[in-house]
């Protein structure tokens, strides 16, 4: 199996965990904690809505991925970060809940699976233990207390409704152990209401406080599934969908990843490009036509060098009625083999009565994907089986109409997932198709762009140009994915007689009007196929019809005026980024660490200072006896879940009584800092590990208990001893003498915005003011932090309107595909505007408000650096107190 590499997005969302995680232990309560981090994050501090039932201040909080984005291996890869920067323990109880059996027998698959990417992100926890319901049932001690257990049901397995479910709460003589020495405090959690027993697995589990990860967390949402986790006592709560509720019990999203960004990343095939036939005979000769040119570009990207790729077709045929003809099963795969001569091996039914993907599943080692498995064509119903996976699957033909809601919107999951998450050569590999008997493009158009949004978790503003249309003539059509910039422009005719509008629907009558006086027809809509044919039945004589004919096909041609953006055009907008020669390389310039720098770590340096003593004395305090809510000498609030936590931790992960020498082995194995050599790093934990225990009251014992939060400030301590030497680093070979020799802006590294992933955290909504953009880069627009930087923008347009600027785009803070940044020493710089002037010249602008302009001279200093190695190819300016002259000067 190729070794997984995750996606730039991905290592973003776990970051974001990790900062949430550690500032859990930072501020007092859970509002105040989700709020800071999302400040932090995305600029705006987000509400915090707590779990009813749970306590106010438990961590719980969700990741919105869209279908295709990875969320398991995600959800695998959090389990360390929940170990070590949340719970600060070597290991931990996990209740993983799946939505359905089919979700919970492919998860306990893969993450049992030694060598599979889930498993090997969930290994990241050190020794774990992977369990379903039934082994839990047995699960002894010292499973618990050696390895991280993970234990993955449904959430339908705690209910106490079903027989079977009810034995997790019925005493179970192989758990009487884990009830052993325990204490009064530990005694009086233990639940014993005539439903829950003593000696039951519900109570190990209020014993080990879980931390709960809800898989497909839109399904879970009733009053029952969280009064059910109430009773276990999470340490806390981690939800992943596509979908979030955000009305009726809102999570928290505390990072919401974009379809564009997995357009970006090559997670996904974008766009759907969709088409639409009346004939369903058609339609479906069509797709197989569509599905062997894919065919023949996959077998030419194979010859060379390629992977191998057989595009698959996904058929929804309707359900079969009595008395009534329908295109079944049965029907459309008569089509395919007596009318196409599709050969019966080829094709292969997924219904619930047969169950054809199971066969495959059994015979080929890598199921429909296998190299020697001959399937091109799968028929289903209302949807396949959950959990099947397959990125051969290309093209989607839909029988039935698109309000069949869960059912379309599972089968465009399974046409989405970019096979290898890596693009194809050709273009074509690279998209999506949908094939709909319909003779209504715009309205099918409206439906599939609703079902990705509502079931595959794209966001209404991107969905747009993800939907295309696969023939020009229907494109024009689609008035709604253009709303805001197309142009209908009515077409009045004159005719002999005057048409009987009462004859014609209502939907047709909307879209024309009649001058009596005039005696004029006036189309203020575009009339499809249909339309034309129905109007010219409410007249009589040939030459009105021919007349009705020729405006109704100018409406639906000449008659639409549409706006395109820059990106739209193709233009190509590339930002040339700064570089450095390293070792006689030209390298660019988008990590510190390139840079040469003598680093190493002085033992005169390996000691805790007053703030490492004052945080881990306060530690201590909190963590024996938990707080109240509020303090009645200060009257400030201070936090009650954690500290009670970590108390019920310690009671049930008893620390280890290591001696020194092993206390300082354990931290330096859990240091990630790869610039170090492990004889170097040894020498500095050790020292201040030493410095430590002659501090008064600082135990061995004491310093046990402490030793994740120990790991802490250590690891801390060595990063900003890091950050000082690479800032020496930065200052010298960046603005040194003989600079030159060292730094350039070179063609060779440039940053190309992607043209189909600009994903903006928030879209600009008008708050500031409204002004109509018409050479932004995007259809879309970032919002904008204050009103002076939204006045900028509309000058940056102003004069692009004027020919002094040709496009420029609001640049995005770590957003892949639509983020360019300068490299700094202890960050990065991302610049508000960019600009592309006459002569494919790039000007970057940054609006600073006057509070913040001296502390922004880091900034200025890179700009001007990065415009001073350009060659005259860039040009950066900093713009306060609304100074537009600036701007206008470097045009």
């Amino acid at each position: 199996m190729a070794a997984f590499i995750p996606k730039v997005y991905q290592q973003q969302v776990l970051d974001s965990v990790e900062t949430y995680f550690r500032a859990c232990h930072e501020f007092p309560t859970a509002s105040l904690t989700f709020h800071a981090v999302t400040e932090r994050l995305w600029g705006k501090g987000q509400v915090y809505h707590a779990l009813s039932g749970f306590p106010t201040d438990m961590p719980y909080f969700c990741l919105r991925v869209p279908t295709g984005g990875g969320k398991t291996w995600l959800a695998a890869k959090s389990v360390a970060l929940v170990n070590t920067h949340l719970l600060r323990s070597e290991h931990s109880l996990v209740l993983w809940l799946t939505p359905s059996k089919a979700i919970r027998e492919q998860t306990l698959k893969a993450l049992k699976n030694g060598q599979h990417p889930y498993a090997l992100a969930l290994r990241e926890a050190g020794d774990v233990t992977v369990l379903d319901l039934d082994e839990a049932k047995s699960v002894t001690r010292a499973t618990l207390e050696s390895s991280t257990t993970v234990i993955v049901t449904t959430r339908q397995a705690f209910q106490v409704e079903d027989e079977e479910s009810r034995k997790v709460y019925e005493s179970n003589g192989a758990l009487m152990h884990h009830f052993d020495n325990l204490n009064a405090m530990q005694r009086a959690e233990l639940l014993n209401d005539g439903e829950t027993m003593p000696y039951s697995l519900a109570n190990v589990l209020r014993l080990r406080r879980p931390f709960v990860i809800v898989d497909e967390a839109h399904n879970s949402r009733t009053p029952l599934a969280f009064d059910t986790l109430t009773k276990f006592r999470p340490s806390g709560v981690m939800e992943l969908t596509a979908t979030p509720d955000m009305e009726r019990t809102p999570s928290n999203v505390l990072h919401s990843v974009s379809a564009a960004e997995l357009k970006a990343e090559e997670m996904i095939k974008l766009p759907v490009v969709l088409e639409t036939e009346g004939n369903w005979q058609q339609c479906l000769a069509d797709a197989i036509a569509r599905r062997n040119e894919l065919q023949q570009l996959a077998e030419e990207d194979l010859r060379h060098g390629g992977a191998y790729l057989r595009p698959v077709m996904l058929i929804q045929a309707e359900p079969r009625r009595q008395g009534i003809e329908t295109l079944d099963v049965e029907r459309v795969q008569r089509e395919l083999i007596e009318n196409h001569r599709i050969p019966t091996d080829e094709v292969v039914i997924a219904t619930g009565d047969e169950r054809g993907l199971e066969e495959i599943d059994s015979v080929y080692a890598k199921g429909i994907a296998d190299e020697k498995c001959p399937v091109k064509f799968v028929i289903t119903q209302r949807a396949l089986a959950e959990g099947w996976d397959c990125p051969f699957a290309y093209v989607l033909v839909s029988m039935a109409s698109l309000s069949s809601a869960t059912a379309v919107e599972q089968l465009l999951g399974r046409i989405l997932r970019q096979p290898d998450a890596r693009q194809r050569t050709a273009k074509a590999l690279n998209q999506s198709y949908a094939f709909v008997v319909s003779r209504n493009f715009a309205e099918t158009a409206g439906a599939l762009r609703d079902r990705l949004v509502a079931g595959a978790g794209f966001e209404r503003k991107e969905i747009a140009e993800f939907v295309a249309a696969g023939r020009s003539e229907q494109g024009r059509l689609d008035l709604a994915a253009h709303a805001e910039r197309v142009v209908v422009h009515p077409v009045v005719v004159k005719i002999p007689e005057k048409p009987d509008l009462k004859t014609v629907a209502k939907s047709i009558r909307e879209k024309v009007n009649w001058d009596d006086k005039a005696g004029a027809l006036t189309i203020t809509k575009p009339l499809t196929m249909e339309d034309t044919a129905a109007l010219t039945q409410a007249v009589t004589s040939e030459s009105a019809k021919q007349v009705i004919a020729e405006a109704a096909e100018i409406s639906r041609t000449s008659a639409i005026e549409f706006f395109q953006t820059p990106a739209e055009a193709g233009m190509r907008f590339a930002v040339p980024q700064l570089a450095l020669w390293v070792q006689g390389e030209l390298t660019l310039f988008d990590d510190a660490e390139v840079l040469e720098y003598p680093w190493t770590l002085s033992i005169y340096d390996a000691a805790p200072t007053s703030d490492d003593l004052s945080a881990l004395g306060a530690w201590l305090k909190v963590s024996g006896g938990g707080e109240i809510d509020i303090d009645d000498a200060s009257g400030k609030v201070v936090q009650r879940f954690m500290p009670d936590l970590q108390r019920d931790l310690n009671l049930t992960y008893r620390p280890e009584h290591w001696d020194e020498v092993k206390l300082t082995a354990w931290l330096c194995r859990n240091l990630p800092e790869a610039t170090l050599t492990h004889a170097v790093k040894q020498a500095f934990v050790s020292g201040w590990l030493g410095n430590l225990l002659v501090q008064p009251g600082f135990t061995l014992a004491r310093a046990n208990q402490q030793k994740f939060l120990i790991r802490n400030r250590i690891e801390q301590r060595i990063r900003a001893l890091h950050t000082a030497a690479i800032k020496t680093a930065y200052q010298e070979t960046l603005f040194g003498d003989g600079r030159e020799e060292r730094v350039a802006v070179d063609s060779a590294h440039e940053f190309v915005f992607n043209p189909q992933a600009y994903a903006p955290v928030r879209d600009y909504d008008g708050r500031f003011g409204v002004f109509d953009f018409r050479k932004h880069y995007h259809s879309r627009m970032g919002d904008f932090d204050s009103k002076e930087e939204f006045e900028c923008a509309c000058q940056l347009d102003m004069l692009a309107q004027k020919g002094r600027i040709q496009y420029w785009i609001r640049n995005l803070v770590r957003r892949e595909g639509s983020s360019f940044f300068l490299q700094k020493a202890d960050g990065r710089f991302y610049p508000d505007f960019l600009c592309v002037l006459p002569g494919d010249v790039v000007l970057a602008v940054e609006y600073k408000g006057a509070d913040r302009w001296n502390d922004a001279e880091d900034d200025r200093l890179i700009g001007g650096l990065w415009e001073e190695m350009s060659d005259g190819r860039c040009r950066f300016v900093m713009v306060k107190e609304k100074r537009w002259e600036w701007m206008e000067a470097k045009l």
